[in-house]
């Protein structure tokens, strides 16, 4: 049973960061042939790509946040990060993790993602 758990969340003032990462188990094939995402929710708002990493090592970033955020995958640890910097009160959502095995642009879309995590939160204040 795939399971995926997010930590690193919490509260910052804008301009800080934040580091996520994602710690995934159960995978049936190695962690190498898994494309993984980050991805964030706001209430009342569609979920968003934010980042993801395909399992032939290609990345995507949403474009509101290139050059501020980082995707890394680490296949001996089976995880996954996310680095946050220069952060802004938009960027405020609660932030998942995903896995799949699609390849291409479609790594920043969630239909294409099978196993989700629960959620950690990300606070930017003002």
């Amino acid at each position: 049973q795939v399971q995926l758990v997010e930590s690193g969340g919490g509260s910052v003032q804008a301009g800080g960061s934040l580091r996520l990462s994602c710690a995934a188990s159960g995978f049936t094939y190695s962690y190498s042939a898994v494309s993984m995402g980050w991805f964030r929710q706001v209430p009342g708002k569609e979920r968003e790509g934010v980042a993801a990493v395909g399992r032939d090592g290609s990345i995507i970033y949403a474009d509101s946040v290139k050059g501020r955020f980082s995707i890394s995958k680490d296949n001996a640890k089976t995880s996954l990060y996310l680095q946050m910097s220069s952060l802004k009160p938009e960027d405020t959502a609660m932030y998942y993790c995903a896995a799949g095995r699609s390849i291409g642009r479609a790594i920043l879309m969630e239909y294409v993602y099978a196993y989700w995590g629960q959620g950690t939160q990300v606070t930017v204040s003002s």
